[in-house]
């Protein structure tokens, strides 16, 4: 819970390979205004091992945002968004699509599969950093979502 406002803390949940990516990722919400941890995993196996809560991850908190790429190892992001969506556990958790992909297969195939919101990342550092802090701003700080 954070002292000031008494709210707990927002878990970001990145799943994300690209080590640079997930730093800069984390760089863009360093000076969020909401008290927020980021959890990050590197394949789609073990995103879904920490939604459900599985061997390592047993204890893990529950998500108040993904941040998917789509092109994992071991399970790729298009299977992740799919396990979550039909998964009655964790369909409403929000979900932000963030990769390099801007083919239009992969945008049309993401909202076929409930994606709340598809964003290609930037490869310009500003932009990159803009777009992250839109996405914080919006889904954790202006929508109002279940407490699940």
């Amino acid at each position: 819970m954070s002292v000031e406002t008494g709210e707990r803390q927002k878990i970001i949940f990145l799943v994300e390979d690209n080590k640079a990516d997930v730093r800069l990722i984390q760089e863009a919400l360093k000076n969020s205004s909401v008290s927020h941890q980021v959890v990050t995993v590197r394949n789609g196996v073990d995103a879904m091992a920490y939604l459900r809560r599985e061997g390592e991850y047993a204890e893990a908190l529950r998500p108040d945002l993904i941040l998917l790429d789509l092109n994992l190892p071991r399970k790729d992001g298009r299977e992740v968004l799919a396990e979550i969506k039909a998964d009655p556990q964790l369909k409403r958790i929000p979900v932000v699509v963030l990769t390099t992909s801007r083919n239009e297969e992969d945008i049309a195939q993401s909202y076929e599969l409930h994606v709340n919101c598809y964003i290609t990342k930037s490869r310009n550092l500003s932009e990159l950093f803009k777009i992250v802090k839109g996405i914080e701003e919006f889904w954790l700080e202006t929508v109002t979502l279940p407490l699940d």
